[in-house]
């Protein structure tokens, strides 16, 4: 039941869990409504899911007795818009779920409140709850491999030390701690020659001379232009923004690569922008407001305009059926019998 899909959100101001909890509900809501409160949350609440949980019933038995529920009290489906890297949202669709029925002034307060949105959408809980397994099974390994590196490393470094000082501590405490600086030299060395040498603006720089033999650089011209060119990237352009200002218009011959592209690096370096997740200062933090879905067909709207969970046409609907077959009004009858007798006569031979 971990699958996406209305994932189940609590409201709060429930009763205690009894075994007359549903007592007042059909047989069908009453099983689908006794399932549901014992799903924790999280659980996919979907029509498809509870279907294949549900033997009894199919996806449209199950579809009636949600709608059933809705209008009863006891759900409310809703969109929740949660904003991502950038401007982008998506929305995520929750049901909130209450043993306690409630009406509908008491749902389009809560869902207005900022602890539903907060309840909508809590993505920090649940990648909390996924990475709180892992520690405990990551300090039952990491202890075990310590103790066996860390007699190996005294060992090693106890080594070169009596062989190193009786002969070089009078000279110098320069080799005792070039000892040391190799040790983590080769491990930085390497590095920076090469993060430096695959840098997007290095890389950047030197393929300029591939597109356009006009500006072919050295290795040691990359490496000068090289924080110019990353300038650039820490603004926020990208690689072929870079490469397409720098190999625009060039004129028929250029003399010195090198000083042509440091004079093109400088002076049509962009403007800094703002980074896309951060507003304005001043500007007022946005405002997120669930929606709430029509239960029956999933037409979004504010919870005003969706009483009992419910869109003014499935509302009718579920009305007109809750009331059954009733009987058709005298007037009624009378135009049906009318215009039946009309066809009759006009079928009639002349």
């Amino acid at each position: 039941m971990a699958k996406s899909g209305y994932g189940k959100r609590s409201a709060p101001d429930q009763r205690p869990r009894t075994r007359d909890d549903f007592a007042l509900l059909p047989t069908r809501e009453r099983y689908v409504a006794g399932f549901v409160d014992h799903l924790p949350d999280g659980a996919a609440m979907s029509v498809k899911t509870l279907a294949k949980q549900l033997p009894l019933y199919g996806q449209q038995a199950i579809s009636t007795s949600l709608t059933a529920l809705s209008v009863a009290g006891h759900l409310r489906r809703v969109r929740c818009p949660v904003t991502g890297t950038g401007d982008e949202t998506r929305w995520v669709f929750r049901t909130f779920w209450s043993r306690t029925a409630h009406d509908n002034e008491w749902w389009n307060t809560y869902l207005a409140t900022e602890q539903a949105t907060a309840t909508a959408a809590p993505t920090p809980e649940a990648s909390a709850r996924d990475t709180a397994p892992p520690p405990p099974w990551v300090p039952a390994e990491e202890p075990s491999s310590p103790p066996l590196s860390a007699p190996e490393h005294p060992r090693t470094e106890q080594t070169p030390e009596p062989t190193a000082v009786p002969h070089q501590r009078t000279p110098a405490q320069a080799p005792d701690t070039e000892p040391a600086q190799p040790a983590t030299a080769p491990a930085t060395a390497p590095a920076t020659p090469h993060t430096a040498g695959t840098s997007p603006a290095y890389l950047a720089l030197a393929r300029l001379g591939r597109n356009d033999h006009r500006l072919t650089l050295s290795a040691d011209d990359c490496t000068t232009l090289e924080p110019l060119a990353a300038e650039w990237l820490a603004r926020g352009v990208s690689v072929d923004y870079l490469t397409h200002a720098l190999t625009a218009g060039l004129p028929a011959q250029v003399d010195s690569p090198l000083g042509f592209v440091r004079r093109r690096l400088t002076d049509k370096i962009p403007p800094r922008l703002p980074a896309p997740g951060n507003p304005p200062p001043g500007a007022p933090p946005p405002t997120h407001h669930l929606l709430v879905e029509c239960t029956d067909c999933g037409r979004p709207g504010p919870p005003q305009a969706l009483p009992d969970g419910l869109c003014r046409p499935c509302r009718e609907a579920h009305s007109g059926s809750v009331d059954g077959e009733s009987s058709p009004h005298p007037a009624e009858i009378a135009d049906v019998k009318a215009h039946m007798s009309n066809l009759r006569g006009l079928l009639k031979p002349v």
